[in-house]
């Protein structure tokens, strides 16, 4: 896929991680269904295909949960230079599109965090701080779900995704109700597509 990306284009990129960034309670990851409808479906920069690999590289991969955005961002910037064998314009694209969605991503939370953090240490009595955060548990959870629904549905095809679902039911129950540390759920989630079987 190759791509025709004004300077305007990539301000918007960057603008519209660093608002996801600041949506992202509970990390970049709840954010993934909004990022889907951007790259995916309104831009059209990513395939279905590209974007779900992006998060699964990612996650499996060592390292920040945030590694997908920087997939993300490398796949839109070499696209834009007309793929890998197009040259290094098309790697200096793919690293300018890493570093934009990357500095979207992490700077307005980042700085948000700091602020909000040294504020609620100093007023931690307040009921008012106290209820926030219990109150933050529910959205957290409804973004994750979101997420999950999102990545679960990736061939949108019930005859192709029901094998995805069953995965993240169990592997939800698992989670849920065992001290099974979720590593060996991906291990076993990696195995089972590796052999096909999703």
């Amino acid at each position: 896929m190759s791509l025709q990306l004004s300077p305007q284009d990539w301000l918007d990129v960057f603008m519209h991680f660093a608002v996801l960034s600041l949506m992202g309670i509970g990390g970049a990851i709840t954010t993934v269904p909004e990022m889907h409808r951007y790259l995916v479906i309104e831009k059209s920069w990513l395939t279905d295909s590209s974007f779900s690999s992006s998060i699964a590289l990612a996650q499996s991969a060592p390292g920040p949960n945030v590694l997908f955005v920087a997939l993300m961002g490398w796949q839109v910037g070499i696209s834009a230079g007309g793929g890998l064998n197009a040259g290094a314009s098309a790697w200096w694209l793919g690293l300018l599109g890493v570093f934009l969605t990357m500095l979207g991503i992490m700077l307005p939370s980042s700085i948000l965090t700091y602020k909000a953090t040294k504020w609620a240490h100093l007023n931690r009595d307040l009921i008012s701080v106290q209820a926030f955060k219990s109150g933050m548990a529910p959205i957290v959870i409804g973004l994750l779900v979101s997420t999950g629904w999102l990545l679960s549905a990736a061939h949108s095809d019930l005859a192709q995704d029901w094998k995805l679902w069953l995965v993240t039911a169990i592997a939800t129950l698992v989670v849920w109700r065992t001290s099974i540390h979720l590593l060996w759920l991906i291990a076993a989630g990696g195995i089972l597509g590796a052999a096909g079987l999703l």
